[in-house]
């Protein structure tokens, strides 16, 4: 019987993390707006250059954001690839030991772990300090500029749908509208991320709509509380 090919979710990670977290914030954050300016608006204008301006602003923000944060994860990965690369060279004896250790507790017996080192060290010693003990692999690795791609275009996916609905919806009933489809593509998306990720679909769906519904309350109260009409 010929080996079945494996669905491992973890490979998916990095790039399900960025692009559900641009959706999420895209959809969360410009509805949560228009609602805001809606509870305050007797034009459809205002409702939807705020839409507009909170889509292309929080996208580029989104991006950016991911950005600077990976590259910074990034610049440590290689920080410590850098001081692992010199250890090796200055004390391979003791970093020998130090891999053998790991195995060790990982359930090896000492011999196994120290053939397993030596191995794993004669065919690449860095990948194998790399992964074992930094943690780090081709599935976690950072990059940067991908993720900032991610953030940034799902957050323009995302954002996109209050906009549209802002545009078509009945402006005398904005805030319930937007409210409804918001959630609406929340649970949508939070259905597509627990699929992709593996995990329990119902509970990523009322999650996800139960703080998208918090965030956007609080905006609308805020909304009302300052009571200005935007002509």
């Amino acid at each position: 019987m010929g080996m079945q090919n494996e669905n491992h979710y973890g490979t998916r990670s990095g790039w399900l993390r960025a692009a559900v977290l641009g959706a999420n914030d895209g959809i969360l954050s410009t509805a949560s707006l228009v609602i805001g300016v809606a509870a305050a608006s007797t034009t459809r204008e205002p409702v939807i250059l705020a839409g507009v301006a909170g889509l292309v602003a929080g996208a580029l923000s989104m991006a950016a954001g991911e950005y600077v944060s990976v590259s910074s994860q990034e610049d440590l990965e290689k920080a410590d690839l850098a001081r692992e690369s010199i250890e090796l060279e200055e004390m391979p004896e003791e970093e020998l030991k130090e891999l053998t250790l790991i195995y060790k507790e990982r359930g090896l017996d000492a011999n196994l772990a120290l053939q397993v080192a030596r191995q794993l060290t004669a065919h690449n010693a860095l990948e194998a300090h790399a992964r074992d003990e930094l943690g780090i692999n081709e599935v976690t690795q950072a990059q940067p500029l991908l993720a900032a791609l991610s953030s940034g275009a799902s957050f323009i996916f995302g954002g996109f749908l209050p906009v549209l609905v802002a545009y078509f919806g009945p402006l005398e009933h904005m805030e319930y509208v937007q409210y409804a489809f918001a959630v609406i593509f929340l649970a949508i998306l939070g259905a597509i991320a627990a699929k992709a990720g593996g995990s329990n679909i119902w509970k990523a769906m009322i999650r996800i709509s139960f703080w998208g519904t918090v965030a956007m309350v609080v905006t609308a109260a805020i909304g009302h509380l300052f009571g200005v009409n935007v002509a």
